[in-house]
Parts: structure tokens; C-alpha cells; sequence
């Protein structure tokens, strides 16, 4: 931990699972005088690495935590989180440990939250078109996509949201309440978006390719694709419970409507039910289970607006941990 007089405490997190090969380099890489902080400490999470990670990064001047199984990115991002909190940190900072992110853009990164400018802030490898990276096409069709359905989902423009390096202020970390294992960046964007929180990307050139193996997360774009559309659809529909319940209502009222219709006109030409009795019992099956739908938006918006308030007394419980810690071991002057 490199310590200056004044300055925040800026705390850098890799998580590395199998990156023997790279994740000394980018430790190294971390600028060790950023203006406006004053304090820099490296963390690298070994998610179960049965490689040497764990020694390189040790070698390199980190701090380890390491896991005995695989717990994936967002079980090591946890972990990561909650060190930060735990110590005190101001800025936290992601990098991946593969050496697609270069560590000496983290000063322009962290630039616009030390600046008050932002709370969080994430690399943008798409923002400036002349810094998109060359991937396979599938991969950067997959990211846009992405990056549209957040963007519709929280009602603001984002053109990255699967970025790994990014910046989070304390307020941001703070505030992050974040259940999946398997990947957490949409799931940040959702979360912090839903409180409030001034989102800033910022174009960085980032490798698009990795120098040394595969991705362990996006290895796979239709596990990949399966598995994050999961979280997002789970967190739209805790954050947002009445749009959630209320789209599929709608939907379901279409379809009565449609099959209601249809039986009407047969009756109406024929006197008859037959043959299309199925239609209305269909009919009347879905405006039943379009008011379930409704009533559990309902319930669900309710239940939400007491999770608001829990997590803001949260918010403040987690906040005067550590900095208590600290006010309490700072000498009385008086």
C-alpha cells in the first residue's frame, strides 16, 4: 500500500482465476501517484486458481484473498466489495487480470468521481467509434444488444454496460446490493441506476482480444447470453415489479381480447358456441391471469418500497462502520 500525506484511498481489485501468466504485469502497471489520491493498495481475488496467480500477484506487491472453489466474477467482485467497505476505501477500482485493460488509464477513469463529477464512472470501449476494438462480430453484436436493453431499461443512453473496468465512488459501493455470482456489470448498472447515482463512461482503448487463454465469463455467447438475460430480467423485476407484472398484464388482456373477439364474431354469425368454445373459456382464462399479474405488481411495488427503506438505513449502517473506526483512533488535539 502506497501512503501519501492527504488524498483518498483509492483501492485497486483484480480478480484472477488462472492468470499466472499476466496478473504480475498488471499489478505493476498501477500508477502508484495519481493526483487527488493519497493512498493506493492493490487486491487481487484468486476465484480458485490451481495455477501460481495467487504467488505472482503476492510477488507483485498485492494483497491476496483467496478462494477455495470457484465462486465466479461476481462471487470475487463480493468479496472485493466487501474489503473495500470494510477498509474504508473511497474509490474502488475493477481491473481484469488477463491484460486487456492497460492500469495507466485508471487516473482518467477515477478522474470525473474525484472531481464530484460522477459516482461511477466504467470504461466505454464502444462510446467513441474510433476506439472500438477488433472482436469476433458476435461478440460485439452480443454488447450492443446488451448495452440497448439496459439503456431502455433504465430510461438512459449507455453504449458499454459489460465493460470490467470501472471506478465506483464509497456513496456508489455503498449502494450496491448485488445477488449474482456468475457476472455482476449489468446487474451494477440496473442497481445504481434505479438510486440515482450519476453514471459516467469514459472512452478507453481496451484490448479486444485476450493475450493468454479464453474468457472465463463470456467463453461461451449463448451461455453467456443465457445467463446474464437471467439476471437482468430477475433484477428488472425486483426494481421494477409494477412495469414488470404490469408489461405482462397487458399482454395476457391482448390475448382476451383477441380470443374474446374471435369468439363473439363466431356467435354472433352462427348463434352458436360450438365449435369454438375453447376460444372464450381462453378468453376468460387469460383476463384471470392478467388480474394475477396486475395484484402481484401491486404486492411487489409495495414490498419494493419497504426494500427502499431498508436498504437506506443499510446504506447508512454500512457507511459509519469503518470511518468510525477511524475517527475513533485519531489523537485528541483539544
Amino acid at each position: 500500500m502506497n501512503r501519501a500525506p492527504t488524498g483518498q484511498y483509492l483501492l485497486v481489485t483484480i480478480p484472477a482465476l488462472n492468470e499466472e501468466q499476466t496478473v504480475g504485469q498488471v499489478i505493476r502497471g498501477v500508477p502508484r501517484d495519481i493526483p487527488g489520491v493519497g493512498v493506493i493498495e492493490v487486491l487481487v481475488v484468486d476465484d480458485g486458481s490451481t495455477d501460481r496467480t495467487a504467488e505472482e500477484a503476492e510477488r507483485a506487491g498485492a494483497h491476496v484473498i483467496r478462494h477455495p472453489a470457484i465462486r465466479g466474477v461476481g462471487g470475487a467482485f463480493h468479496s472485493a466489495l466487501t474489503y473495500g467497505l470494510d477498509h474504508g476505501a473511497d474509490l474502488m477500482v475493477s481491473l481484469d487480470a488477463d491484460g486487456q485493460f492497460n492500469p495507466a488509464d485508471i487516473p482518467a477513469l477515477i478522474a470525473p468521481v474525484v472531481a464530484g463529477q460522477a459516482e461511477f464512472t466504467t470504461a466505454s470501449r464502444f462510446k467513441d467509434p474510433a476506439l472500438t476494438p477488433p472482436m469476433p462480430w458476435t461478440r460485439l453484436w452480443g454488447n450492443r444488444l446488451m448495452s440497448r436493453l439496459i439503456s431502455n431499461l433504465t430510461g438512459q443512453r449507455f453504449y458499454d454496460v459489460s465493460c470490467g473496468m470501472r471506478c465506483y465512488g464509497r456513496r456508489a459501493a455503498l449502494q450496491l446490493y448485488l445477488l449474482a455470482r456468475f457476472t455482476y456489470t449489468q446487474e451494477v448498472f440496473l442497481n445504481l441506476a434505479f438510486r440515482e447515482v450519476r453514471i459516467v463512461e469514459v472512452p478507453i482503448r481496451v484490448r479486444g482480444v485476450r493475450e493468454f487463454g479464453s474468457s472465463r465469463v463470456a467463453g461461451s455467447l449463448w451461455r453467456y447470453g443465457f445467463r446474464t438475460g437471467a439476471i437482468i430480467v430477475r433484477s428488472y423485476r425486483d426494481y421494477w415489479p409494477l412495469h414488470f407484472f404490469g408489461f405482462i398484464a397487458l399482454g395476457l388482456l391482448a390475448c382476451a381480447t383477441a380470443l374474446g373477439s374471435f369468439f363473439l364474431v363466431h356467435y354472433a354469425r352462427t348463434g352458436q358456441f360450438q365449435p369454438h368454445t375453447w376460444a372464450g373459456v381462453a378468453a376468460g382464462a387469460c383476463v384471470g391471469m392478467s388480474a394475477l399479474m396486475l395484484h402481484l405488481g401491486l404486492i411487489g411495488d409495495m414490498l419494493n418500497r419497504h426494500r427502499i427503506y431498508l436498504e437506506e438505513l443499510l446504506y447508512r449502517q454500512r457507511d459509519r462502520g469503518p470511518r468510525a473506526a477511524v475517527r475513533s483512533e485519531e489523537p485528541d488535539h483539544r
